[in-house]
């Protein structure tokens, strides 16, 4: 029995391997349209359709899906199309408070399944436009909820937060964490720094 991330996420794949497990990458490939727009039943839905999707060609694994979702003022804002789309998210953003949710679930052989969320709320600083049309310039927008990541060191998007950085990131870990002892998986405490004063460390 393998444990698989239904991810492609860069991001992802490195906050797992902070939980000390040997795993695999096989990104599920699903159709994420939805008229949902409730940000944690949609997070939370595509997090399960993920790692059910995988799951249905692997049943003898162990899989792992997450989904995050970005809500300003009741709009979702999902990955950006264009600079255009980018700017205008990444203008809408600035200097406010939003909210990440991200979902995240774990499906496991004989009929487990488990699914849950955290929810973040992230305050950005009043970044300037020669910032954030750099950021744009490098492409680092298009593959992100909101057009940003937390983790930039270059563009440092975030003035504060409160909740789990993991989860704006794209994977909880210590809600991961939980979930996959509760599937009979041996899983370490997360081997990040930040981890120790998360508020989901519970």
């Amino acid at each position: 029995m393998s444990l698989v991330l239904a991810s492609g996420s860069p991001r992802r794949r490195e906050l797992l391997a902070a939980l000390g497990v040997s795993f695999e990458v096989d990104p599920a490939d699903v159709d994420e349209t939805s008229t949902e727009r409730d940000p944690v039943r949609l997070a939370e839905s595509l997090a399960l359709l993920k790692a059910r999707a995988v799951a249905a060609r692997r049943p003898g694994d162990v899989v792992i899906g997450s989904d995050t979702v970005v809500a300003l003022d009741g709009r979702l804002l999902g990955k950006p199309a264009s600079a255009e789309e980018a700017r205008a998210m990444l203008v809408a953003l600035r200097d406010r408070a939003h909210e990440v949710v991200t979902g995240v679930a774990v499906v496991a052989p004989h009929g487990f399944e488990a699914v849950t969320h955290s929810r973040t709320t992230v305050v950005m600083r009043p970044y300037t436009d020669p910032e954030r049309d750099e950021f744009i310039a490098r492409g680092e927008p298009f593959d992100k909820a909101g057009g940003y990541a937390i983790q930039d060191m270059a563009f440092h998007p975030v003035a504060h937060l409160d909740g789990c950085t993991c989860g704006v990131m794209g994977l909880p870990l210590w809600t991961l964490r939980r979930l996959l002892i509760g599937a009979g998986i041996e899983v370490a405490t997360p081997a990040l720094d930040r981890c120790t004063e998360c508020p989901a460390r519970g």
